[in-house]
């Protein structure tokens, strides 16, 4: 049976730049993502098909609540939280949950 896995969950809305959005999410916030101590795995879901105001889906994996608060209390994690308004101010939400294999 997997290991239950401890996430922290990004929903962003649609933007009001989608390419400007796009570009900087990749060159300047994931890099800062991936920097987060005790991050596991990071799944970023492009939402597709009409009718849905969300635009992606972040993922952050962690092994335990416990990692996922360190990683989010750490430098790394702070500059994670602190870039958000830079490009998403308004239109993303976070959600923490235990994730699992079904």
């Amino acid at each position: 049976m997997a290991q239950p896995m401890t996430k922290a969950i990004a929903v962003y809305r649609q933007p009001n730049d989608a390419k400007s959005f796009d570009a900087y999410y990749a060159e300047t916030h994931t890099p800062l993502v991936k920097k987060m101590p005790g991050l596991r795995r990071l799944e970023v879901t492009k939402m597709t098909g009409p009718g849905s105001d969300v635009y992606q889906v972040a993922e952050l994996y962690f092994d335990d609540a416990g990692a996922r608060e360190s990683a989010l209390a750490s430098r790394e994690g702070k500059a994670v939280v602190d870039d958000l308004p830079k490009f998403a101010a308004g239109i993303v939400s976070i959600y923490f949950g235990e994730g699992r294999e079904a």
